[in-house]
């Protein structure tokens, strides 16, 4: 079998360990694990298939002698923005986890089961999805192509994770009444729903909320989709919860909308509400599958569809994503 040396960027932090972590779980061809970050993580050890990997600094003349075919990054925008490039300088493929890249229009934004044809548009860096746009349009797509959409209006319910090890100490610091030094989130987090995730821009939306807009029209590949989303931190751990209003051009059969979801590669329907089965951060948590439910019919419009869906954030939300992306490369490589 041939194996492909690969690079974790940002091997320390959280989506990091969960990429070394799935990597090991699908058993991908590894030959020899790199594991880069920052200069204050250097020495620091990760453990891969049994064995113990040291991390090395993230910069060129490491790059260089890797000699690696692929680096899974996500270490930052910023860090993607200086090291991305250097990485296809010496003939790495960069599957990028970060907003650096998800715009540009020679990057492709990639959701495998939605888009896989554009990991083979060329480019050596692939952008991976907002983990809130990735578990919705894994739902959305097959939809889409029976009924066309013209409107979704989604709100989310994102776990602390999502604002990566800091949310998550914050957290658990505030349920054991610890004292929370330089906190992540401008308010207390448990007991309470923060409508406020990343910056606010002068329109009154976030990016976070803007980035489900535009990479949802990007991935799905039409640009006639309107998406209306309100983003609201939560103080859960497990994965992101979304509330998705649907506005089809076509008439639509509840039946025929079950089997749909049923059949779509990744999603798993958990629709049983009379026995109480919808989906939960608590059943997602270290899964990979997109679990969706609560689907019923608006009755206040024509052609509107209700649904629940839940998926772990730092699994399919970004570290599997990546991984699958890299699955699906090494078949064309």
């Amino acid at each position: 079998m041939k194996v492909y040396d690969v690079i974790i960027a940002g091997a320390t932090g959280m989506v990091g360990r969960k990429m070394i972590q799935v990597l090991e779980e699908r058993k991908f061809p590894v030959g020899k694990l790199l594991p880069m970050a920052s200069a204050h993580s250097v020495g620091k050890k990760v453990i891969f298939n049994g064995k113990e990997w040291t991390v090395q600094e993230l910069n060129e003349e490491n790059i260089k002698q890797s000699h690696a075919a692929i680096a899974l990054f996500s270490a930052g925008g910023s860090v993607s923005k200086e090291f991305a490039p250097v990485c296809t300088k010496y003939g790495i493929t960069v599957i990028d986890n970060s907003s650096a890249w998800r715009m540009d229009a020679n990057v492709p934004l990639v959701v495998p089961e939605v888009n896989r044809k554009k990991i083979f548009s060329g480019s050596k860096i692939i952008a991976n999805p907002n983990c809130s746009t990735i578990q919705m349009v894994v739902v959305l797509k097959p939809l889409h192509d029976h009924y066309k959409i013209k409107r979704v209006v989604v709100s989310t319910y994102q776990s602390v994770t999502g604002a990566g090890q800091k949310g998550h100490d914050q957290l658990m610091k505030e349920w054991n009444r610890e004292k929370v030094e330089n906190p992540k989130f401008p308010y207390q987090i448990s007991f309470n729903a923060i409508p406020h995730i990343d910056e606010f821009l002068e329109t009154g939306y976030t990016k976070e909320e803007m980035k489900m807009v535009n990479e949802t029209r990007k991935i799905m590949g039409d640009n006639s989709i309107e998406v209306s989303p309100t983003c609201v931190r939560i103080p859960t751990v497990g994965g992101h919860s979304e509330s998705v209003n649907i506005e089809f051009e076509k008439q639509f059969d509840l039946k025929d909308v079950r089997e749909i979801l049923s059949k779509a590669p990744g999603v798993v329907v958990q629709d049983k509400p009379t026995e109480k089965l919808y989906p939960m951060p608590v059943w997602a948590h270290d899964k990979d599958e997109t679990f969706v439910g609560r689907i019923r019919r608006d009755e206040s419009v024509k052609n509107g569809l209700n649904l629940w869906i839940v998926s772990d954030n730092i699994r399919k939300g970004a570290a599997t994503n990546a991984v699958q992306i890299a699955e699906e490369w090494i078949k064309g490589a």
